[in-house]
Formats: structure tokens, sequence, C-alpha cells
């Protein structure tokens, strides 16, 4: 059986919702993060070499990088679900959103809570400049949602689940006001409506306050 390896608050809820949008059978191991550091621990860390969450066991398989995970979860038990093919008039767009998620929005979002740790002055170029490159990214996911239910489309794919952690979760780490954003805030209303979204939440992270606005 599939195992999940779940960090509280960390990329690894993108994995457990996929499990349960999928209705696969899979074990959750939840792991607390340092009341400290924030951190994971360190019998988390000894998962991978990586050290970092997601990861999952499947079998002998030890796994992380949340993409890998979900596209190895898809072509393993998806079944052709949450996913868009290359016929697909939308095919494109999925794979775009898909990646854009940690390639640009994650990676933004990182940087940026690095940098504000600096206790940098307000006008370094260098925090500006990462600044603005998550409003670019936050203006373009709300001019995609506002011209589609979902990233994809009107259909609901793995590139949704990818995106969620970074819109939502990830402002405990780096906060962002979805004031400028109010697509996003209703198509996070739309995501998080969803009954998987709330069960994987209730059992990766339960008692945490959604950030859905």
């Amino acid at each position: 059986m599939l195992t999940v390896h779940h960090l509280g608050k960390s990329q690894s809820e993108r994995i457990v919702w996929l499990c349960e949008e999928l209705g696969i059978p899979y074990e959750l191991k939840r792991y607390a993060r340092d009341s400290v550091t924030m951190l994971a621990p360190p019998n988390y860390k000894a998962l991978h070499p990586i050290g970092a969450a997601p990861v999952v066991a499947d079998g002998d398989l030890v796994l992380a990088e949340s993409g890998a995970i979900v596209d190895y979860i898809m072509a393993k038990y998806g079944n052709g679900r949450l996913a868009l093919g290359p016929d697909a008039p939308d095919f494109a767009q999925f794979l775009y959103w898909f990646h854009f998620a940690n390639g640009t929005l994650q990676a933004g979002m990182g940087r940026l809570m690095l940098l504000n740790r600096l206790k940098l002055a307000d006008d370094n170029p260098m925090l500006a400049a990462s600044k603005a490159r998550v409003d670019r990214a936050f203006d373009l996911v709300d001019a995609r949602v506002r011209d589609a239910e979902y990233l994809a489309g009107g259909t609901f794919t793995t590139a949704d689940i990818m995106m969620g952690f970074s819109l939502t979760t990830m402002r405990y780490f780096q906060p962002y006001d979805l004031a400028r954003s109010p697509n996003v805030v209703k198509y996070l209303g739309r995501i998080g409506a969803r009954p998987a979204y709330r069960r994987a939440m209730e059992k990766g992270d339960p008692g945490m306050a959604l950030l859905l606005s």
C-alpha cells in the first residue's frame, strides 16, 4: 500500500489531497514540525536524502518531490483521471499551470520568505524585485481563474492540486494579501469546497485554519 509521510503545513498536503480525490487506499503517517524552528523533525528528515516534504513509500520505492510524486501516483493509480491528454484543447494550459505552481509561484514565494527573514530595508532592490515577481505571478493566476473555472479550463486537474498549497498554506510562511486577487479568492472557494480537499486537510492538518481568502 502507498504510504504518505505528511509533514504538517507542508507541500505533502498535495499528496494527501490527490489520494482523497482519486479514492485510492493509502496509509497516512503524520509528523509535526519543531515548535521553535518550524522545521521537520529528525525522523522525517531521515526518510529521504533531501530531508524535505513530501515523501511517499510504495513497496520498496521511496520518492520525494511533490511534482514527481503526483506524476507517479497518476501514472500508477490515476486511470486517466484528473489530467488532460495531448488531444485535449487545454492540454498545454494543464501542463503550464501544473509546472507553474512549483517552478514560478512556489519558488518566488520561497525566495521572498528568505529575503524577508534577513530584515532588509524596504527599498532593497533585491527585495523589491522579489516582491514584484510574486505579484506578477499572483496577477497571472488571478487572470487565468477570471477566465476559467479551473487552471486547465473547465476541468479540475492535478494542476489545481499543485497550485492549492502555494495559494493557501504557503501563506503561513510567506503572507500575501489576496485583496489584489479577487478571482483567486473565488477560485479558492471553488476548490476549497471540494469534499476530497476538506477530508485531506482534516486528516493531514486537523484544526488548522484553511487560508482560503
